[in-house]
C-alpha cells in the first residue's frame, strides 16, 4: 500500500499532470452528468419527493464554501507556499498549512453549526420559498446532512493544495470524483426507503471519503498536524491579507445561484430541477474548454511580462483567443440545434423545459468561456480589482434582468436563462473595452479578420447542423443513450467535419495542429 502512495505521490511533469489534470476534469464531468441523469430517473421534479429539494439544499453550503475558503486555497495560499519551496524551506510550508488549516476549519465549524441550526430558515427564506411541507422537510434534513461539507471541503482543500506545491496531483486529481460516486451509490442504496434524503448521507459520506483520499496524497511528504495558529507569521498575514478580493468574486456566482433558484422556485414546483438541468449542461464545456485552456496559457502570458516583452503577451493572447473563439462556435452551435436530444438525454423523459432553457444559455457558454482568458489578461498583469468590480456590477444587471425577465407575464423560467447569457455578454464587452483602452493596438486588422472567417465558417456549420437534424429528427420515441447518442453523435461529427473542412479551406490557422496531427496519424507506419 505504501508502494502505491509513493508511486502516486511523486512529482510528475508538467506535459504529465496536464494530461492528468484534463482527463480526471473530463471523467469528473462524466460522472456528475450521470450523477444527475440517475438522480432524475430515479426522483420526480414534482411531489413529495421532489429533486427541487435536493438541489435547493446544497446552495448554502456551497456558497460558504467558496466565498470563505475557495479563495484561499485558488489565489492567496498555493503562491505563498510556492515562494517557501523555492527557498527549500518546509518548515515554513508546514507552518503555514498548520495556520490555514486551523484558521479556516475554526470559521467552517461556526459555519457548519449556523447552517445545521438556521437550516429551515435559510430553505424557507432564502433558498426556496412555498416548498411543500415534506419538500420542506427532506430540504432540510439534507441541508442539516451536508452542514460539515463545507469543513470537509476545506481541509480537503488545504491538503491537496499543499501537494501540488510539491508537483504532486494524482490525490488532489482523484479525490474530487469520489464525491460524485458515493452519491450515484447512495440513490440505489436508499431510493427505495429514505428517498431523497438519502442523497444528503450519500454527499456527507462522499465528503468524508474525499477528505480521507486526500490526507492519503501526504504520506511521505513529512507533514505533521499541529494545532497552533501562527499569527505573527507574515506570509500568514498576506494569505489573509489577500483573501477578500478573491473571495467575494469567488462568491458572486454561489450568490447568484441561490438567487436564480429562489425566482425559479417561485415560478413554480419542479422549476429549480429544470434550471439546473440546463445550467449543468451549459457548465460542462464552459469548463473543458474556457477554464482547460485559460489555466494552460496562463503561466506562458505571465511568463512574456516577466520578460519585458508585452508584443509578445500581445501575440500570444490573441492566438489563444482565436483558438478558443474557433474551437467554441461549433460547440455553441451544435448544442443550440440539438438541445432537445441533450436534455431527453440527461432528464431520462421529455423535458421541453429544460430544453427551451439551455437554448438561451448556449449564448453564455461561448461568453463564459472567452471571459476566463479574458479575465486572465487582467490577472497576469497583478490587475484583480478590475475582474472583480466588473463582477460586483454584473451580479446587480443579473439580479435586475432575472427579477425582470423571469416573471410569469415576461419568460418565466427561460428569463433566467437569457438573463445569464445578457450578463455574460456585457461582462465580456466591458473587459474587452477596458483592454482596448489600455493596449490600443491589441485587437488589430489581423485578429478581425480571423474572427470574421470563424463567422463565415460557423455560418456553414449552423446550415449543416440544421440539415442534420432535419434528416435525423428527434421522435417521441427516442429514448436511451445508444438511440439519443448515436443521433447526436451523427449530427455533431458531420457539423464537425463540415467546420473543420471550412476552416481549412478559408485559411485560418487555427486548424493547422489538428490537420498536422491527423495526417501523423494516417501516414504512421504500422509495426508488424
Amino acid at each position: 500500500m505504501n508502494r502505491i502512495i509513493n508511486r502516486a505521490n511523486k512529482r510528475i511533469s508538467l506535459g504529465g499532470a496536464a494530461t492528468l489534470l484534463v482527463t480526471t476534469a473530463m471523467f469528473g464531468q462524466i460522472l456528475g452528468f450521470l450523477r444527475i441523469k440517475l438522480i432524475n430517473a430515479n426522483f420526480s421534479p414534482v411531489g413529495p419527493q421532489s429533486t427541487d429539494a435536493f438541489f435547493a439544499a446544497f446552495k448554502i453550503p456551497d456558497f460558504f464554501f467558496y466565498t470563505l475558503a475557495a479563495g484561499a486555497l485558488g489565489v492567496a495560499f498555493i503562491p505563498v507556499l510556492a515562494d517557501h519551496l523555492e527557498r527549500g524551506d518546509r518548515k515554513g510550508i508546514w507552518e503555514l498549512t498548520d495556520s490555514l488549516l486551523n484558521f479556516l476549519a475554526i470559521i467552517m465549524t461556526v459555519v457548519s453549526v449556523i447552517i445545521f441550526v438556521f437550516a429551515e430558515p435559510l430553505i424557507h427564506y432564502v433558498v426556496a420559498p412555498k416548498l411543500s411541507p415534506e419538500q420542506l422537510h427532506n430540504a432540510v434534513m439534507i441541508m442539516r446532512l451536508i452542514a460539515l461539507n463545507p469543513l470537509l471541503f476545506t481541509i480537503s482543500g488545504i491538503l491537496t493544495g499543499t501537494q501540488q506545491t510539491f508537483g504532486r496531483f494524482f490525490f488532489y486529481a482523484i479525490a474530487p470524483l469520489t464525491y460524485n460516486i458515493a452519491i450515484i451509490i447512495s440513490i440505489f442504496v436508499f431510493r427505495y426507503n429514505i428517498g431523497i434524503v438519502g442523497l444528503g448521507i450519500g454527499a456527507l459520506i462522499g465528503a468524508f471519503i474525499q477528505l480521507f483520499v486526500a490526507a492519503m496524497g501526504l504520506f511521505g511528504s513529512g507533514f505533521k498536524y499541529r494545532p497552533k495558529i501562527r499569527w505573527k507569521n507574515p506570509d500568514f498575514r498576506l494569505i489573509l491579507r489577500q483573501l477578500p478580493p478573491r473571495s467575494i468574486d469567488q462568491g458572486i456566482d454561489s450568490l447568484n445561484s441561490i438567487v436564480e433558484t429562489n425566482f425559479a422556485r417561485r415560478l413554480g414546483e419542479g422549476n429549480i430541477s429544470y434550471y439546473e438541468n440546463a445550467y449543468t449542461l451549459h457548465t460542462a464545456p464552459t469548463l473543458l474548454i474556457g477554464t482547460a485552456i485559460s489555466t494552460a496559457a496562463f503561466p506562458r502570458l505571465t511568463e512574456r511580462l516577466s520578460q519585458g516583452r508585452p508584443d509578445l503577451f500581445r501575440r500570444d493572447f490573441l492566438y489563444i483567443l482565436r483558438i478558443m473563439i474557433w474551437i467554441t462556435a461549433p460547440v455553441v452551435i451544435i448544442g443550440y440545434f440539438t438541445r432537445g436530444y441533450l436534455a431527453r438525454l440527461i432528464f431520462t423523459r421529455d423535458a421541453p423545459e429544460i430544453a427551451l432553457i439551455f437554448g438561451f444559455l448556449t449564448l453564455a457558454i461561448f461568453f463564459r468561456t472567452i471571459y476566463s482568458l479574458i479575465s486572465r489578461w487582467f490577472y497576469a498583469q497583478k490587475d484583480t480589482k478590475t475582474p472583480l468590480f466588473v463582477s460586483l456590477f454584473a451580479i446587480g444587471l443579473n439580479i435586475f434582468l432575472a427579477y425582470t425577465l423571469s416573471k410569469p407575464t415576461a419568460y418565466g423560467i427561460s428569463g433566467l436563462a437569457i438573463a445569464q447569457s445578457l450578463v455574460a455578454t456585457s461582462e465580456v464587452i466591458i473587459l474587452c473595452t477596458i483592454m482596448v483602452i489600455r493596449d490600443h493596438k491589441l485587437l488589430d486588422r489581423y485578429f478581425w479578420g480571423g474572427c470574421a472567417k470563424i463567422l463565415s465558417v460557423s455560418g456553414f456549420a449552423v446550415i449543416t447542423a440544421f440539415t442534420m437534424i432535419s434528416f435525423l429528427p428527434l421522435s417521441i420515441s427516442d429514448h436511451g443513450f445508444i438511440t439519443l447518442g448515436s443521433k447526436l453523435v451523427m449530427i455533431s461529427g458531420i457539423t464537425l467535419i463540415v467546420y473543420v473542412g471550412l476552416s481549412s479551406l478559408f485559411g485560418l490557422e487555427e486548424v493547422r495542429p489538428i490537420l498536422a496531427r491527423m495526417k501523423r496519424i494516417v501516414t504512421r507506419p504500422i509495426r508488424v
